[in-house]
């Protein structure tokens, strides 16, 4: 095999995360010589999915690393410490447990991205369905309560008073799609920061259309922000509300939002990585880039090209290298003040149908829901964060039969954001099953990346290191990473971008014919 120190390479991706996946696609039909290595023996970074077996590999590696990384106090437990519980496991291959679950809006600018990469025909989506909200009442009284998510919800719904219907009906039209004269606020000449300030979600709902407190908490389960109303700001959720209602319907009735099986953001990582290989790439895992060595700025030139020394032993050269801050050498890495996020992912053994109900006549049964808890739910402040839980079925091919997989997320790290996510999934299965489902398997961790106060910018230095962004911590596909990779792709690109579209290409000839 020809070393890898013999090609003139023009890009090296670091990290095989969904923004360097994605950038790999975007290069896949470039002809420029791309080698993309990643530290990790898998793939897909902070979006990976793994079975039992590796999950428990992945969290000894992240327990016996030093210094900074993007996963930290990483636990597994079994069967809730009962090893009879835990027998009722399957085979560690018949998991597929995601790291970074993510719903994508019918609406984002993922899909057709992918439709126009020729590449959604290795993927397959499903359905997200209900929204769910729990409710605490008087001494043990818990219950779940599907949100209303659409108009035709909100008509149906017999929790709702009728004047409380008319006032929600009220805030709908106003932030729903824009009409002729209308901005994207739905206020006639106004937009959406006129329109909304800078006042936060209660006050907003209150002074603006008078909607009842006991909507509020529902509301902001439709915006998946994960701070309590009065944290979160009218200008963040109703731009998100208005994406979620923009987004039913339009591939199919009943649901706005879809998964993607087998893994998630990781199988769409994977898509991104083969279809570079098949454009001429090379991979290497169980690789990542040890020093840097570029040249000074005055003698940077078109042909000019950094050096760099790869833990395998190898030094290459080449004209761009990527990746994010936790992909660079310690010494090279910027600092970076991310946000961080307790994170669980359980294994119970129900399939808790009842989360999963066909929201519309002749709609698919959905795969995947949402189920909020609001601080006080849980016996908190008012103003602590919800606790959110994204409901996966075996239909995902994330776990066997008769399972589901409950990936629990707080914006309140470490072992006071585990105890409320512990609390929130027993109250979930009380309410949702009763007392005889059983936790299987579960794995805690803190996650750090990016929430929307930090910039989604890739930082470009005269040296031609572009450096990407953390990872998002949102609970939808953030939209705001395909700019970040079209960004890298214009700089590596250069005048050539001029030439090509970004991201549209033609079938491969014989691609398909199977």
């Amino acid at each position: 095999m020809e070393s890898l120190a013999d090609t003139p390479w023009d890009v090296i991706i670091s990290g095989t995360g969904l923004a360097q996946s994605l950038l790999a696609l975007a290069l896949s039909r470039s002809g420029k010589n791309v080698l993309h290595v990643d530290r990790n023996p898998y793939y897909g970074g902070s979006e990976a999915a793994f079975s039992l077996q590796e999950a428990e590999e992945w969290a000894n590696r992240v327990n016996s690393e030093t210094g900074d990384h993007p996963f930290e106090d990483a636990s597994i437990r079994l069967g809730d410490g009962s090893s009879e519980t835990g027998t009722q496991l399957s085979a560690s291959r018949a998991y597929t447990l995601s790291l970074s679950p993510q719903l994508i809006y019918a609406r984002s600018q993922l899909l057709p991205t992918l439709v126009s990469s020729k590449v959604h025909r290795q993927l397959e989506f499903q359905a997200v369905g209900s929204w769910w909200i729990h409710r605490h009442g008087d001494g043990n009284d818990n219950w779940l309560y599907r949100v209303p998510g659409s108009r035709e919800d909100i008509f149906a719904d017999d929790m709702i008073s009728v004047k409380s219907k008319r006032t929600l009906m009220r805030f709908i039209r106003h932030i729903g799609p824009s009409q002729p004269g209308v901005d994207e606020a739905g206020g006639a000449g106004s937009s959406l920061e006129e329109d909304v300030g800078d006042a936060s979600l209660t006050e907003y709902l209150t002074s603006k259309f008078k909607v009842p407190e006991e909507l509020h908490a529902p509301l902001l389960s439709l915006c998946l922000s994960q701070a309590s109303p009065q944290q979160t700001s009218a200008h963040y959720a109703v731009a998100r509300i208005k994406r979620h209602l923009a987004s039913l319907g339009v591939y199919g009735s009943g649901f706005g939002s879809l998964a993607v099986k087998w893994g998630g953001g990781s199988e769409i990582a994977q898509v991104g990585c083969r279809a570079l290989a098949v454009g001429g790439g090379v991979y290497v895992l169980n690789t990542g880039i040890e020093a840097l060595d570029y040249p000074v700025e005055h003698a940077i030139s078109d042909d000019s090209r950094i050096q760099l020394s790869l833990t395998n032993g190898e030094s290459i050269k080449t004209k761009f290298v990527v990746g994010s801050n936790w992909d660079f050498p310690t010494e090279t890495r910027l600092s970076c003040d991310c946000d961080k996020v307790a994170r669980s992912i359980t294994v119970v053994s129900s399939a808790l149908e009842s989360l999963f109900p066909a929201t519309a006549e002749g709609g698919p049964v959905p795969v995947g829901a949402v189920v909020t808890f609001p601080g006080a739910s849980l016996g908190e402040p008012d103003d602590s964060p919800p606790v959110y839980i994204l409901v996966h079925s075996s239909e995902t091919g994330e776990c066997p039969t008769g399972q589901c997989v409950l990936y629990g997320s707080v914006s309140r790290p470490g072992s006071d954001g585990q105890a409320l996510i512990d609390t929130a999934v027993q109250q979930l299965l009380q309410s949702a099953a009763g007392s005889d489902v059983k936790v299987l398997w579960s794995l805690r961790y803190t996650q750090l990346g990016r929430a929307e106060s930090i910039s989604a910018q890739p930082v470009s230095s005269p040296e031609r290191i572009i450096r990407l962004p953390p990872p998002s911590l949102d609970l939808a596909f953030d939209d705001v990473l395909i700019d970040t990779v079209k960004n890298a792709w214009q700089t590596i690109m250069g005048d050539e971008a001029n030439d090509h579209e970004f991201m549209t290409f033609e079938d491969r000839e014989g691609a398909y014919e199977e």
